[in-house]
């Protein structure tokens, strides 16, 4: 007998990639289990389905940064108590990407690759371990939002937020609507999908100098303010420091909520346009967002 959930959850976390840097993304998970019938005829109870598998893919990979840990570009140094985790992203042509965290912020995937094939496989075998006896097959499945429209890719950190929004790269894939006068602009949709296509969005008050940060020896070697920007800041979780190449990297002045960004959108979008009225829909992640006017 199967089992299925459709629509389970949706992970929203960032990955580090050699090509697109730190990559923000969003996954909706669907689950079948196949296993014989238990003493209350069932499979599973489908509350604890959707509360105690839910619980674990969310404790794994939601709100984290996955790490291709056997990727060449990787190096893993923990500090001593093993309660946080310097992580070097030895991307070349001043690439690099840095990160200084509690160890909770990371999900290594035993790859050279994070993907939804080696991502699924991760969760597969943390999932199995906590299923009943009568559960004998498991199938997850690990899919993208289809999105008629334009969308990009964002990474940031809420260093306000008390859950796990505040780890400082977990990330989202995000549809964009803008309208003028109450009309779609798919051109401008287009125009900021393709300029924060795989972006960290960043918040003015949180950058600092290469000297204030705890520096591995590779952030040493391989970055400098010419170079790269710098992140850190202290939340109930405990410090978090980030270093991402300018490139890749966008500051705004306030914190990079949803309710902020479309705010900058919309404030951004209505000084081009000041004779129209702007509505702009951001989203973050899957059927959530904010609406700002201007």
């Amino acid at each position: 007998m199967q089992l299925f959930v459709n629509d389970l959850t949706v992970i929203d976390c960032s990955y580090l990639c050699p090509k697109r840097g730190i990559v923000g993304e969003s996954w909706v998970v669907d689950i079948v289990l196949d296993g014989a019938l238990n003493e209350q005829s069932m499979v599973l109870d489908f509350g604890r389905v959707k509360k105690q598998v839910k619980a674990i893919i969310d404790d794994s990979v939601d709100h984290k940064l996955l790490v291709p840990a056997e990727h060449q570009c990787t190096r893993v140094t923990h500090n001593s108590d093993d309660s946080a985790n310097w992580v070097d992203f030895l991307r070349p042509n001043k690439h690099s990407i840095h990160l200084f965290c509690p160890a909770d912020a990371f999900a290594f995937i035993d790859s050279n690759v994070v993907s939804v094939e080696t991502v699924t496989d991760y969760l597969k075998a943390v999932i199995k371990r906590e299923l009943p006896l009568n559960v004998e097959g498991l199938q997850l499945f690990l899919r993208p939002e289809n999105i008629d429209g334009f969308y990009y890719h964002y990474t940031h950190g809420l260093k306000k937020h008390d859950g796990n929004c505040q780890r400082i790269a977990h990330g989202h894939r995000s549809k964009i609507q803008i309208r003028l006068d109450n009309i779609r602009q798919p051109v401008l949709e287009k125009e900021w999908s393709d300029k924060w296509q795989d972006i960290y969005l960043g918040t003015q008050e949180d950058v600092r100098s290469h000297s204030c940060l705890k520096l591995s020896k590779a952030a040493q070697d391989e970055t400098s303010d010419s170079t790269h920007t710098c992140y850190s800041y202290t939340a109930d979780q405990g410090l978090f420091e980030l270093i991402v190449p300018n490139t890749e990297n966008f500051v705004i002045e306030k914190d990079s909520t949803v309710e902020c960004i479309a705010d900058y959108l919309a404030s951004e979008i209505k000084a081009e346009n000041p004779g129209k009225k702007v509505e702009v829909r951001a989203f973050e992640g899957v059927g959530k967002g904010a609406i700002a006017y201007a």
